[in-house]
């Protein structure tokens, strides 16, 4: 009734069609070498200090990469001011932020990319500040960053 047998014999098996063969498809193999992912913030921030990445490569992998910020009670940036220019901590990772400013922090995660956006003009950023690699923007190097997004954006 209603297209099939449903007095199928004890001894009988359901029969499955078999995947199409061929490129695609749930049938495909991995690939034998897959694509590198790109590298973290953390590992981009080691890099660049040390010389093996240009600025440009490490803009690239800041813009899309999470970045972690305290915060306080009100929105918004948390900046140091006792510094020659004021400067806004942030960190590549929940554990550097933890390690400055302690396991109970608040904390937002925003893109870098959105960082560029969003940082006040006359403001810098520190990336990692207790980290062995701590970066350290000024308000130029910010200016300089968002002029080279703009160039990218709009040509």
């Amino acid at each position: 009734m209603y297209g099939y047998d449903q007095n199928v014999g004890a001894g009988a098996q359901q029969q499955y069609a078999q995947p199409p063969p061929g490129p695609g498809g749930y049938g495909q193999q991995p690939p034998l070498y897959p694509e590198p992912s790109p590298p973290s913030l953390a590992d981009a921030v080691r890099a660049f200090t040390t010389g093996q990445l240009s600025a440009e490569d490490f803009q690239q992998v800041f813009a899309t990469s999470k970045v972690y910020c305290p915060r306080g009670d009100n929105p918004g940036f948390l900046a140091l001011h006792n510094t020659q220019q004021p400067v806004i901590p942030m960190f590549t990772s929940l554990k550097e932020l933890r390690r400055y400013a302690g396991k109970e922090s608040k904390y937002f995660v925003i893109t870098g990319a959105e960082v560029i956006d969003l940082l006040p003009t006359g403001y810098g950023f520190v990336l990692d500040m207790e980290g062995e690699h701590r970066m350290v923007f000024d308000a130029k190097a910010v200016e300089q960053m968002v002029e080279f997004a703009m160039r990218r954006m709009y040509g």
